[in-house]
């Protein structure tokens, strides 16, 4: 019997990825002597001036001086960043075309079965950046102050409480689903088209939680309009040391949003072990990682082979969370 899809797929991105670190301490080929010697272009499939869009200029803007050579960036929004990611799958493995790669594009893998690419397959990690928390939050005007309150609620009033989420498909809702998944509860799930209108019926009371990422609610937060019961990733966030992880409630949960870079696959491993280093030199410095605090998130350096390992991770698991919520695009 031939392995399941995800062992497959797996097996793949882990085979890249662990080829570009067993190359990053042999001697360098010339194009890796010699790279880069004209502009990079660095896609981005969100729009300018968004989180994403901040982060990819920051590290692009690094590298440019690192190297000596424009790291353009490219905003080619929409599809929930299938445009972007599908161009750079498409383009030459020669360093020269970058994608910015976000958690989103391993949900998409398994939200979108009717790509005419392979994210797994198609795109090779070559260095991860920041993780971010996101936040489940409520109203001022909701009763629960804690997880453990929140869920008793819930359990009280199936199907009563509505999930807000920043569409079908996005980090936010799927957040959401592996919390119901793992806590049992019924919840109505209401989609908008972004978190800036989720966010306006969560202030009001229209809907009572949103699993919402740091930078669009911090604000809010800290203004005491909304409440945070807690935050997804594993550990507290530094913007909010206070907020415990729902981990300390429902044992074994973690979501986080990440973002990292990737280029086409069979891009020379020489190159993605320079491209590595050079991020990994960035994310070193204070007035970087100052940044990336500043934005809600952590420093996530790692190689290319463990970032592969975590894209692998999450791959996996958004795809059985996918499953049981029977989630569509948009």
């Amino acid at each position: 019997m031939s392995p399941p899809a995800s062992v497959l797929a797996r097996r793949r991105f882990l085979h890249l990825a662990t080829a570009a670190a067993a190359l990053a301490a042999a001697p360098r080929v010339a194009s890796a002597q010699s790279y880069p010697t004209r502009p990079v272009r660095l896609i981005v499939g969100q729009a300018a001036g968004s989180g994403s869009d901040i982060i990819a200029r920051l590290i692009g803007q690094w590298l440019s001086d690192a190297f000596g050579q424009p790291f353009v960036i490219e905003n080619r929004p929409g599809a929930g960043g299938n445009i972007a990611a599908e161009s750079v799958a498409r383009a030459s493995p020669d360093g020269y075309t970058l994608l910015l790669i976000t958690s989103t594009n391993a949900i998409n893998a398994a939200v979108y079965d009717k790509l005419s690419f392979n994210f797994v397959r198609d795109i090779a990690p070559v260095a991860s950046v920041i993780r971010s928390p996101l936040v489940m939050e409520v109203s001022q005007s909701f009763a629960a102050r804690t997880v453990a309150e929140f869920i008793a609620h819930a359990k009280a009033n199936p199907g009563k409480v509505a999930m807000a989420s920043a569409g079908s498909g996005s980090a936010s809702h799927v957040a959401g689903e592996l919390f119901k998944m793992m806590t049992g509860l019924e919840m109505l799930h209401v989609p908008y088209r972004g978190s800036t209108p989720a966010l306006t019926d969560l202030l009001t009371g229209q809907v009572q939680v949103m699993f919402d990422a740091m930078p669009s609610s911090i604000e809010h937060i800290k203004s005491g309009r909304l409440r945070a019961l807690a935050v997804t990733t594993a550990t507290s966030s530094e913007l909010l040391p206070d907020v415990p992880p729902i981990r300390d409630f429902v044992p074994g949960y973690e979501a986080s949003a990440w973002l990292g870079l990737g280029a086409p696959a069979n891009t020379p491993a020489n190159i993605v072990a320079v491209l590595n280093k050079q991020i990994s030199s960035a994310l070193a410095d204070p007035k970087v990682k100052a940044r990336l605090v500043g934005l809600g998130g952590t420093v996530l350096a790692l190689s290319s082979a463990e970032f592969g390992e975590l894209i692998a991770d999450d791959t996996e698991k958004w795809a059985k969370v996918v499953k049981f919520a029977g989630i569509k695009p948009e």
